[in-house]
């Protein structure tokens, strides 16, 4: 039996969108559950991967409730967080009204601007940011090849894309182990947390029709990215796919 947060095609967006309204007040809580913490320790990867620079315009798509958003624009880069659920933005919104915001040399509060939107249909003119991050966010599009090139599009040349998500191992042994923890404990933490296990048995569901690392990778090369590496954790459990523009 599918889950019925998951549906492909035209659909999809309104399953996950319903997903993620059912999970937002719980969903930090949980990722820390889940994942040990460890989720934590793979966003501050991701950030020193992006090496961000003082002004550079970055983008965090399908943001959620803001971390990498918030430790985007705390490394100085103009960030703008966005994503198509209104519960997690109102999350987000929340946190930030919590954060003293540090200031400008002007005197101007530093932070991520929140907008809702469609990661598919961006409303960004080309060559906008210098650097994209996604987490956990284009294993859930109706389409990851248009949402790839909806990045494309909205990166400067010579700018970055960070893609971090649940991976496939390419052990045997090690894939059926993480997948039996995906299809097992999971959603009992979903039933417990949030009463809601057929949320995170989700993840499970996505993560069979996601191409994962190796997938991306490919899809990132074909738009003609240089320097796309896969940086893998826990032996490919979870990975970030990085690649550049070229200029």
């Amino acid at each position: 039996m599918g889950n019925r947060f998951y549906e492909a095609g035209e659909q999809r967006a309104a399953r996950v969108n319903d997903l993620f309204a059912a999970i937002a007040p719980r969903y930090d809580l949980i990722n820390d559950v889940q994942s040990l913490g460890l989720h934590r320790w793979w966003k501050r990867r991701l950030l020193q991967l992006a090496a961000v620079k003082p002004g550079d315009t970055a983008l965090d798509l399908c943001c959620g409730t803001g971390d990498v958003a918030f430790a985007l624009a705390a490394a100085g880069a103009q960030t703008t967080g966005m994503d198509f659920s209104s519960p997690m933005l109102a999350v987000a919104e929340a946190r930030k009204s919590k954060i003293q915001n540090p200031k400008s040399k002007a005197g101007e509060a530093i932070g991520p601007r929140f907008l809702q939107g469609d990661a598919l249909q961006m409303p960004f003119p080309e060559a906008h940011f210098d650097l994209v991050t996604i987490s956990y966010g284009l294993r859930n599009l109706a389409s990851v090849e248009d949402g790839l090139r909806e990045i494309w599009r909205v990166l400067k040349p010579g700018g970055r894309v960070l893609v971090l998500d649940f991976g496939k191992p390419n052990s045997a042994v090690w894939r059926w182990c993480y997948f039996t923890y995906l299809r097992c404990a999971v959603p009992v933490f979903g039933l417990v947390f949030s009463r809601n296990a057929e949320a995170y048995a989700y993840i499970l569901e996505s993560l069979h029709h996601y191409p994962a690392q190796r997938g991306v990778d490919e899809k990132l090369r074909a738009l003609g990215a240089t320097d796309a590496h896969v940086v893998n954790f826990l032996g490919g459990m979870m990975s970030i796919n990085v690649a550049t523009k070229p200029r």
